[in-house]
């Protein structure tokens, strides 16, 4: 079915009067999408909603209240608002490093993309049914994933790690088959674009070049415009984007997340966080921790994330050597194009992250040491598995004066003096301020993150039928470098319970 099939759908609701559309990747033609409504969800209930994300969007503060909206309706995969153009996009892509062929939005719908004080904006409902390139799955998103995909899309946002949003999520009694059965949910996820490196890999494969060219002129015209002037807007484009990524890998590593499941589907062209399943954010800190169950091989585990991602963007790379050839035969010369185009993520992604990590060390001046001494830093806390965001937390409080509150954290007394030593001298080179630095530091390293355990502790509420803890911890993530004493409990080391659970790619 594509957009020439002309589905019937339901007849719409009135459009609100905040939502103009526009709908540019509708206009792209039925080679990249296919046109068909959702499949809405029985009896559909609000779960929780994001005012940061509706804000983003300028949407009044009861937008999800208000009779005239009918949002709960439409994000629960109903009739759309009219001029709403629903879709399902297509794409290919690598899955754990191997050519997966056609996949595509197998629960996901783009209603369409509106005008926003911040910009256009696509809106996507993730869990409304079934679409061609559902890959004989259900089309359905659960309570539990949905949950998690909620949280921590805000979470990122609030840590100011570039990311997709997430505006509400919506439940229903509908059963779901997974491991067990569960219950369905659809989250409604908010960003400038939802195109991700598959894509391009899509219309590279199958030898559209037209469509491939058409695909790379709408992002660039409309997400890298600067791209346009360049001597080869396309090997230009290719360098933003890995320039994107870098900046996105250093972030994550700098924070302590990892992300599972970083296939080239799930790697977005705009440089954002996409697709939450089996994330995880660091406890204690283990360079080769896998988050991802389904991972038996470890190929996304946290140290290896920089790598992963240099190699989609070669995967990216040789989706785009027809366009880089600007219409002649691809050469050697071709390749070595976009090879330099992408060669720079190694130098932004080494730069960006020594900038974090000078920042996570409250460092005021740059010297040529420190990335040694963060180096070393992270090494004693691999040897003792330290929680990753407890301890630089502490660091803050540290000072030779008062070594306690980190100093506590590690069985090798002695190795950890040395290393305060070097760190004390650092400190005093620049004259440092323990006060002021301890307030830089606060800024740049959480004392809340989305840890598993409360995630999991939300979700179990939920599916008993209480939201109020999935509510109550949206509102402790976005604010992750504040104090909040009165959610003290959100910020302390994981129980023992927590060591058993995983997340695979079902979540």
């Amino acid at each position: 079915m594509h957009a020439d099939s002309s589905p019937v759908l339901d007849r719409p609701h009135s459009k609100p009067a905040a939502l103009r559309w526009r709908n540019r990747y509708a206009a792209l033609g039925p080679a990249f999408h296919t046109r068909l409504p959702a499949q809405a969800l029985p009896q559909p209930h609000w779960v929780a909603t994001s005012d940061s994300a509706a804000a983003l969007l300028g949407w009044p503060a009861d937008w999800a209240d208000r009779p005239d909206w009918h949002a709960l309706e439409v994000l629960s995969g109903g009739p759309p608002w009219e001029d709403s153009e629903p879709l399902a996009t297509v794409y290919s892509g690598h899955q754990f490093g191997v050519w997966a062929g056609q996949l595509g939005d197998g629960r996901a719908l783009l209603l369409g993309e509106i005008d926003t004080p911040n910009g256009p904006m696509e809106l996507q409902i993730k869990g409304g049914g079934r679409t061609p390139y559902s890959r004989m799955g259900d089309g359905r998103a659960v309570l539990r994933s949905s949950i998690r995909e909620f949280l921590c899309s805000e979470a990122m946002h609030h840590l100011g790690i570039p990311t997709t949003r997430a505006l509400a999520i919506v439940g229903s009694a509908l059963p779901v088959r997974r491991e067990t059965m569960e219950t369905a949910a659809v989250v409604t996820r908010v960003a400038p674009s939802f195109v991700r490196f598959g894509h391009f890999e899509h219309f590279a494969h199958h030898g559209l070049p037209t469509e491939l060219r058409a695909l790379a002129d709408f992002v660039i015209e409309h997400h890298y415009p600067a791209c346009r002037d360049a001597t080869n807007p396309y090997a230009a484009l290719l360098e933003a984007v890995a320039r994107r990524t870098a900046v996105l890998m250093a972030d994550w590593q700098a924070v302590g997340f990892c992300h599972g499941v970083m296939n080239t589907d799930n790697l977005s062209i705009l440089g954002l966080t996409i697709d939450y399943g089996p994330f995880g954010f660091l406890d204690g800190f283990d360079p080769g921790h896998v988050c991802n169950h389904s991972d038996h091989q470890g190929r996304y585990a946290y140290a290896r994330q920089p790598g992963v991602a240099l190699w989609n963007l070669h995967a990216l790379a040789q989706a785009m050597l027809p366009l880089i050839a600007m219409g002649g035969e691809v050469t050697e010369a071709t390749g070595d194009l976009a090879l330099e185009a992408i060669e720079p993520y190694k130098a932004v992604f080494a730069g960006t992250l020594e900038a974090r990590l000078r920042g996570k060390l409250g460092l005021a001046t740059a010297r040529d040491d420190d990335r040694q001494l963060a180096d070393d830093w992270l090494a004693l806390m691999a040897a003792e598995r330290a929680d990753y965001t407890i301890t630089w937390r502490r660091l803050a409080r540290h000072s030779p004066a008062d070594p306690g509150a980190v100093r506590d954290l590690f069985l090798d007394r002695p190795a950890f003096d040395a290393w305060a030593e070097r760190y004390a001298r650092r400190l005093a080179a620049e004259g440092s301020i323990d006060a002021e630095r301890g307030e830089r530091m606060n800024r740049v390293n959480p004392k809340f993150v989305l840890r598993n355990h409360l995630c999991e502790n939300a979700i179990r509420a939920a599916q008993a039928g209480d939201f109020g803890e999935t509510r109550h911890l949206l509102k402790v993530l976005e604010r992750p470098y504040d104090e909040q004493p009165e959610h003290s409990a959100c910020a302390e080391f994981p129980p023992d319970w927590a060591q058993t659970l995983e997340v695979s790619c079902s979540s």
